[in-house]
């Protein structure tokens, strides 16, 4: 085998570390973090750039050298030569397909720096796993194979890398050896980028020719390219100023992660500092509920401390009893985030299932996590062309602008401010998968101008004039269940013993307030989402409401549950087998779902999600439509309260 071997003498790493290895540790403890990624499209050779900077760093004992041979021999792709891609790509998945699947980090340091890079895909299918290892990097290492030139992905993690808030850019145009070092070729290339670059913001970025197979201008000039004057890569990544000394100039903010109450005598909030500096004696605001005090202590592993700053995890001791806990915000008092609960954003869409708007999702940001509903996306940007596309939804890997309503006001700066309180996640109710990355610009300053109006008669003087107490009978189930029929009967019922109630139909309700949606999930979401405000703006007036909708996703179903006080939303599962409703197919629907004439028809091409555990659970095989109603009536006047 050719290349650099166990046996090299010139390869030798630190002889400290055997030595002496927690004087190794001492001597790099105080040494600056650069994090930063390598991206870039397929076959470019990211992973094999990383493999040449943990072996040109001295991070590879001999162990793994020996083991480096083994695999490039068994695996590898270049010949009888060191495989240095192999150092990176770990799942038996990459390995056999030569390809990065899932982002992988390393660690490696040199006399000056200490580094966590991340290889993440260049697939366009894992575009997801690259904004995972993008979201906390100082600085990007974009990778452009010099015989391709700029290609799709190029641009796409471009135009991501900026939109994550990464200024710092290295062009790295690899492998400059198959073109026989041609600067021509390579000031092509930088021009090519720098035209995109100028059209999506970046300003300034620093092209470098290397070679990550040979070594070519990664820790030393390569002689190679004598006619490149610039810093090596390594050289570069020594010297690039970090971010971390950017937001210590900022004002301070500091996200509760845990309020610390061990005894009676001591109360702290402990979290990691995302930006400013802060000292015993400094007035702070706790938001959003805009109590202030001082800080009195600073708390670490180390003791108290005179100050504390970006990036460090501390507990602040306040000097009065205020009101504060985790997901709250310590921040100067004088100059506070902001506090919203309407905003515009950019998602990046990492989901399987496309974005459902007007579903509920968790949304965290910073230690805050809150239910937050997506309008339908204002636009879709294409990244090749940067144009603005009317899209209604957004799919896997699409990016897009949206407003966006949390269920309760939240503290933020723009993303372009603030990482930790401008970037957030949406995370599935029901799957508990993150399903998009986003970015805060702004809020909507009307939810500012908007106030609840105060008035003098409340809903439970309205409902104790009617003599009863609200409520909202949720009938669901597949269509031709039996819904509407037993809906109907359960009102004459409690119409007879002289309650105030309303019906408030599917069909019926298709007619007027929501004759402008269809079928589709979206358009599904919405109509239950009138619905909900509309029995709840009911039940605010006394009455006992009734709905028969199938209202197919529990978590819609939760949602308008969660509209209401405890207590007065009764799920009603009207639970009949498909091949039961079939067979009754009243409207004929069935049969024309089957066709293919009805699309998006729940139970044949559109999923319905049974409740899992209905407040009432009526089997239409085992009684009548007024044996339902009877045993509903019984459940309801049992619990007259």
């Amino acid at each position: 085998m050719t290349g650099p071997a166990s046996s090299d003498p010139v390869y030798r790493t630190d002889a400290l570390i055997a030595r002496d290895i927690n004087a190794y540790l001492d001597r790099h403890r105080h040494k600056s973090m650069l994090r930063f990624i390598t991206c870039g499209s397929v076959d470019d050779g990211k992973s094999t750039l990383i493999g040449r900077l943990l072996y040109d760093s001295k991070m590879i004992f001999e162990d793994q050298l020996t083991a480096l041979e083994a695999d490039s021999r068994r695996v590898g792709t270049q010949g009888e030569a060191l495989d240095f891609a192999l150092l990176v790509d770990g799942l038996a998945a990459e390995r056999e397909q030569g390809i990065t699947i899932d982002v992988a980090y390393r660690f490696f340091t040199t006399e000056t720096r200490k580094f966590i890079v991340a290889d993440t895909p260049g697939h366009e299918q894992y575009t997801r796993n690259m904004v995972t290892g993008a979201s906390t990097a100082d600085l990007a290492v974009i990778l452009i194979d010099a015989r391709k030139g700029v290609l799709t992905q190029t641009r796409r993690h471009s135009y991501l890398v900026h939109l994550l808030g990464i200024r710092n850019i290295v062009l790295a145009v690899n492998k400059m050896d198959l073109v026989d070092y041609n600067r021509t070729v390579f000031d092509s290339i930088v021009a090519d980028y720098r035209d995109f670059a100028d059209r999506i913001g970046i300003g300034e970025f620093v092209a470098i020719p290397v070679s990550g197979f040979k070594g070519d201008n990664i820790a030393a000039p390569s002689t190679s390219t004598p006619w490149y004057r610039g810093p090596s890569l390594i050289r570069h990544l020594e010297t690039v100023p970090i971010e971390m000394d950017t937001d210590q100039a900022r004002a301070f903010r500091m996200p509760v992660q845990w309020v610390n109450r061990p005894n009676l005598d001591f109360r702290g909030f402990a979290g990691q500092i995302a930006s400013g500096v802060v000292r015993p004696g400094d007035a702070v605001r706790v938001l959003p509920s805009e109590k202030t005090s001082t800080i009195c202590r600073i708390v670490s592993l180390e003791g108290n401390l005179d100050q504390a700053v970006a990036g460090q995890s501390v507990t602040l001791c306040l000097a009065d009893e205020v009101d504060c806990s985790r997901g709250d915000v310590i921040a100067s008092a004088s100059a506070p985030p902001q506090v919203a609960d309407q905003f515009e954003a950019t998602l990046v869409w990492m989901g399987e299932e496309a974005l459902l708007p007007g579903r509920a999702y968790w949304l965290k940001l910073g230690t805050r996590t809150v239910s937050v509903t997506i309008q339908p996306p204002k636009y879709e940007v294409n990244v090749n062309t940067l144009d603005r596309l009317a899209a209604r939804t957004l799919e896997l890997n699409a990016i897009g602008v949206a407003e966006i309503t949390t269920d309760r006001p939240i503290v933020f700066e723009p993303y372009t401010d603030s990482r930790t309180l401008g970037g957030f996640i949406l995370i599935d109710k029901l799957t508990h998968a993150t399903v998009a990355a986003g970015m805060l610009h702004f809020s909507l300053r009307r939810s500012q101008n908007i106030h609840w109006q105060a008035i003098d008669i409340s809903r439970e003087m309205r409902a104790g004039q009617k003599g009863q107490m609200p409520r909202v009978l949720w009938f669901t189930g597949l269509s031709g269940s039996g819904k509407s029929t037993i809906a109907n009967l359960v009102e004459k019922k409690l119409y007879s013993q002289g309650l105030h109630t309303f019906l408030l139909d599917g069909d019926n309700v298709r007619h007027g307030l929501n004759k402008d949606l269809g079928f589709t999930e979206a358009d599904r979401i919405e109509n239950i989402r009138r619905v909900g405000e509309v029995a709840r703006l009911m039940t605010d007036a006394g009455l006992t409401v009734l709905t028969a909708f199938i209202s197919p996703f529990r978590a819609e179903r939760d949602m308008v549950r969660a509209m209401m006080p405890e207590g007065e939303f009764v799920e009603v599962f009207v639970d009949t087998p498909i091949e039961v409703a079939e067979a009754r197919d009243v409207k004929g629907l069935y049969a024309k779902a089957r066709s293919g004439q009805l699309r998006n028809f729940t139970g044949i091409d559109s999923r319905y999600e049974a409740p899992e555990a209905p407040d009432i659970h009526i089997d239409t095989t085992a009684c009548t439509p007024d044996e339902a109603a009877e045993f509903i009536v019984g459940w309801l006047n049992a619990r007259v309260e």
